[in-house]
């Protein structure tokens, strides 16, 4: 499989397949194919995954699209401002991505869900609870929302993040939801109150743009219901 990014800010990834060769998506995705591309809709595994593609953000089922004869194109868009990133994934060397991110991959990828292990806090922490692993092997690309920024943490090294500008990390990293310190900051700083600690060792992508602080800044300008 070959591939192309192109865009900004609202970017398309166009995949080159070679015969016989299969991609897999989340329902919506894709954009433009040649015609002997062909789709088949799947649950793509048993009632366990299934359900752990739901509680991640996805979509219960998924499409799988298949070049036959010949040499075949298909594109898959991004649906917010912001960046498609590509990751090649092998055992030992999977990410965790925030939910709703991921966009499609080769066929040998697999989607799960990731939670916090501590769970009383990601409850709290909103964004940072539920993400999404992709494991297994192939490569497989992940909408961003906004621009990437990437850091390499060493062992022992972290990062403090506000809740919803992580986007993906490697799965050797590990994350924390931890309250932000002192009531005057809760009340009064304009942070939240919470935020996510990521240690290494490992790579972390933040984005510039998270969508529900997106939402958030729209939000007074919209006529309330009531």
């Amino acid at each position: 499989m070959q591939y192309k990014i192109d865009g900004t800010p609202l970017p398309v990834v166009t995949c080159t397949l070679e015969a016989g060769e299969t991609m897999i998506t989340e329902s919506g995705a894709m954009a433009w194919m040649t015609p002997n591309m062909k789709m088949e809709t799947t649950s793509n595994g048993g009632v366990g995954k299934v359900l752990g593609r739901m509680f991640s953000g996805e979509s219960m089922f998924q499409n799988r699209y298949t070049a036959v004869g010949e040499q075949g194109l298909i594109a898959f868009a991004s649906c917010f401002p912001g960046s498609i990133m590509p990751f090649d994934i092998a055992p030992g060397s999977g990410i965790i991505c925030q939910k709703k991110s991921f966009l499609a991959s080769e066929a040998g990828v697999e989607l799960s869900i990731f939670f916090q292990k501590k769970a009383g806090a990601g409850f709290f922490g909103g964004e940072g609870f539920i993400m999404q692993k992709l494991s297994g092997s192939g490569r497989a690309f992940i909408e961003i929302d906004g621009h990437a920024v990437q850091y390499d943490l060493a062992p022992g090294q972290s990062m403090v993040v506000d809740t919803g500008y992580l986007a993906a990390m490697s799965e050797t990293c590990s994350i924390e939801v931890t309250a932000v310190p002192g009531v005057k900051n809760m009340l009064f700083g304009g942070e939240g109150v919470f935020n996510t600690v990521v240690r290494g060792p490992g790579r972390i992508i933040l984005q510039s743009m998270p969508v529900n602080v997106v939402a958030g800044a729209l939000r007074p300008f919209f006529p309330s219901s009531g």
